[in-house]
């Protein structure tokens, strides 16, 4: 059975630590293909998100040259608000031999309570966490989703680990996994904007010149 990654984000716009997280999590976990899905009309928007076709072509350029990196536009289809429960029902409907794994940030995990249908998530998907710059393992233990002892999230903040695997209920499971922490962040990006500031090296230059082309994010 192959196994595919699930990295699903606004991608608002995409950048190298969106690239490098996604490398790491294939190449550890061993991973056949990580599967980019742009969200499309998220109920939790942001007011300065890209149009949702923007970000797609964003992404796509961004991956293009990494051959075990594929695109999705499925949350980029429906006129109505993309939900994660759905997106994840369809991609297993529609791919009975592969098992998927849906990556998300600590942050996001945490958020995860706030989402449409969240418990109905769990009995899809395995799951992997990721670390984020400003935010912690240790937050983890607030989750009502994830009962981990306090003392082995602590190892991971501090490095005395890199992975950690837990059963969740039924037959799934995530894996927390440290990774090489990459201070690039979309926000910042889409304020140097704004600010007619460089955005060199942040990301790859073909969305740099695609953001150029297309004015996106001045205003």
């Amino acid at each position: 059975m192959l196994k595919v990654g699930i990295f699903g984000g606004a991608f608002n716009p995409i950048h190298y630590g969106h690239l490098r997280a996604a490398e790491e999590v294939r190449e550890r976990l061993e991973f056949d293909k990580i599967l980019f899905i742009p969200s499309g009309n998220p109920p939790l928007k942001t007011k300065d998100l890209a149009e949702a076709v923007h970000r797609y072509k964003m992404t796509r350029l961004a991956i293009f040259t990494n051959r075990l990196f594929e695109l999705s536009d499925i949350e980029c289809r429906p006129s109505g608000k993309s939900y994660t429960v759905k997106t994840v029902e369809e991609l297993k409907k529609n791919n009975p031999e592969i098992e998927f794994s849906f990556i998300l940030g600590i942050d996001a995990f945490l958020d995860i309570i706030n989402w449409w249908h969240p418990g109905r998530l769990f009995t899809l998907t395995n799951f992997v966490i990721i670390s984020r710059p400003e935010f912690r393992f240790v937050d983890l233990h607030a989750s009502p989703y994830i009962k981990i002892n306090r003392r082995i999230l602590k190892s991971l903040d501090n490095a005395e680990i890199e992975t950690y695997t837990i059963k969740l209920k039924g037959s799934r499971y995530a894996t927390l996994l440290r990774l090489t922490p990459i201070g690039i962040s979309a926000t910042v990006i889409r304020r140097l904007i704004r600010e007619n500031k460089s955005i060199k090296y942040l990301l790859p230059a073909e969305v740099e010149s695609y953001i150029i082309a297309n004015k996106l994010y001045k205003s």
